[in-house]
């Protein structure tokens, strides 16, 4: 099996990781030489003609989307579809990652795979956007959607907080946003698991349990050696921000369950990113 995987950052480096070790035919496409914006990458995803296409590219920069809607469907709406097109022209599947920013969000609520889905934030309706654009363009489709995504080298919230907690030596945290953190590594796993059961979806492949922004700050201080900082909780209210990110989007994994595939608790994923990320810098 030829697997192209479309993006290097965080997730796009764990799932090269992944099957480089499958020994399976592995191509990476990431800028700049790749630029998924222009529809002729369609046409260079036919001609490669790979069986499965793994779309980890993104515009991620949440804020920055709400100044710059244009570049944020550019990269999450038109390049999915793009991509999707080159899938449907040389017959290969496509995994397109997507997030739990697409649904609103409300106090107390958990979202299944088929719920209905409400985006607020520019970022948001671009991913939403990406979403349709795949599911218009091809069958043979995996939405893959992952929440506080976390990984090696990448601007996650965890490496933020350690990087905060060196540079402040305190910190103010929102305790009233919750989602699932999830490891890349795991949702890499989880994927090509996913590809190999070769049952087409829509699924939410995140790290089991949920937590705030404040308790996740905790554990990775806590996990990291730096259980002594202090964090204080303060409300989304106190930190204001471009953007709003729903406050409660967490996402049940249903569909990936079903077929046996479950990533492991989130704060033991955290402990072994600390171990591996910032064991150098314990104190």
């Amino acid at each position: 099996m030829h697997v192209l995987i479309v993006g290097n950052g965080q997730l796009g480096k764990a799932l090269y990781q992944v099957y480089a070790a499958k020994a399976q035919q592995t191509t990476v496409w990431a800028q700049p030489a790749c630029d998924i914006t222009q529809p002729v990458i369609a046409a260079h995803v036919a001609a490669l003609a790979p069986d499965v296409v793994i779309n980890a590219a993104a515009w991620t920069n949440v804020d920055g989307a709400e100044s710059n809607p244009d570049g944020a469907y550019a990269v999450n709406a038109l390049g999915a579809r793009y991509l999707a097109d080159g899938c449907a022209q040389c017959g290969a599947a496509l995994v397109h990652v997507s997030t739990n920013e697409v649904f609103a969000g409300a106090p107390g609520c958990s979202y299944r795979e088929y719920d209905q889905r409400s985006a607020s934030s520019a970022y948001a309706r671009s991913k939403l956007a990406g979403e349709v654009a795949v599911t218009a363009a091809l069958r043979e489709l995996y939405i893959v959607r992952v929440a506080w995504l976390f990984g090696a080298g990448g601007a996650n919230f965890p490496a933020k907080i350690i990087a905060a907690a060196d540079r402040m030596g305190a910190l103010r945290v929102v305790a009233d946003e919750f989602g699932n953190p999830t490891y890349a590594a795991d949702a890499a796993a989880a994927i090509a698991q996913l590809v190999e059961a070769r049952r087409y979806g829509i699924y939410h492949l995140v790290n089991e349990g949920w937590c705030s922004r404040y308790q996740l700050a905790r554990h990775v201080l806590e996990s990291s050696g730096r259980g002594h900082i202090e964090v204080t909780p303060i409300s989304h209210k106190e930190w204001q921000r471009p953007s709003q990110p729903p406050l409660h989007a967490v996402l049940v994994n249903q569909a990936g369950a079903a077929l046996g595939i479950r990533l492991r608790p989130w704060a033991e994923a955290i402990e072994e990113f600390c171990q591996v990320e910032f064991a150098w810098q314990k104190s």
